[in-house]
C-alpha cells in the first residue's frame, strides 16, 4: 500500500475514534441538544457526515473504475496543483467561513435523532469509505479524475476528493465537539 492511501486509512480510523469520543457518555437528549434555534446538534453533525459520504461513494466507485479501465496507475508520491490543494484545505477546521450545505447532502436540524441509529452508521459509512481508499491503492491519485456529485462542473483528482471528504469530516466533528463543550 502506498503512503498516501495508508495515510487516508489512518485518518479514517482517527475520525471514527473522534466520533466515538465526541459522543461518549452522552444521552440521546444531550446528543440532540441545539445551542440555538436552527443550529445543529451533535447527532445532526454526524448525520450530515453520514449523508455526505454516502452520497459521494458512487462518484468514488465511478472514478476508481475509470482509472483502472484507463490503466492510470502509480504508487506516488502524488503532487496536486494549487487549486486541488486549496479545495481540500478549505474544509479543514476551524472553518474560515460558513457555507450552506448543498441540497444533495443537506439534513434539516431534527429535534430527535437516535444515537443507536446514527452512531453505528457513522462507523459503517467510514468503513465503506476506507474500502474505496483500498480499492484506489495503486491508482494515480493525482491524475485519475472525480466529478463531484455536488457540483458536476468540479472535476478534481481522486486523491483531492478523498482529502476533501476527510477534511469535511474533521470540520463537522470540530463543530460537534463545540456543541459538546457548550452542554450545560
Amino acid at each position: 500500500m502506498n503512503a498516501d492511501t495508508q495515510s487516508m486509512l489512518d485518518q479514517i480510523e482517527a475520525i471514527k475514534a473522534d466520533g466515538r469520543a465526541v459522543t461518549a457518555g452522552l444521552t440521546d437528549d444531550q446528543l440532540n441538544w441545539h445551542f440555538t434555534e436552527g443550529s445543529w446538534s451533535i447527532l445532526d453533525c454526524l448525520q450530515h457526515l453520514n449523508v455526505s459520504v454516502t452520497q459521494t461513494l458512487p462518484a468514488f466507485d465511478r472514478s476508481i473504475a475509470e482509472g483502472r479501465e484507463k490503466g492510470q496507475t502509480s504508487n506516488g508520491p502524488f503532487r496536486y496543483g494549487w487549486f486541488a490543494r486549496m479545495i481540500a484545505r478549505s474544509m479543514e477546521p476551524p472553518p474560515k467561513w460558513r457555507m450552506r450545505a448543498p441540497k444533495l447532502i443537506r439534513v434539516a436540524p431534527a429535534s430527535t435523532r437516535r444515537s443507536a441509529e446514527v452512531l453505528p452508521e457513522f462507523a459503517r459509512v467510514r468503513d465503506q469509505l476506507g474500502e474505496r481508499v483500498r480499492q484506489a491503492d495503486g491508482l494515480d491519485l493525482a491524475h485519475v479524475r472525480l466529478t463531484s456529485p455536488v457540483n458536476r462542473l468540479l472535476r478534481v483528482p481522486l486523491g483531492t476528493y478523498f482529502n476533501f471528504i476527510l477534511a469535511h469530516d474533521r470540520r463537522h466533528l470540530w463543530q460537534a465537539r463545540n456543541v459538546r463543550n457548550r452542554l450545560a
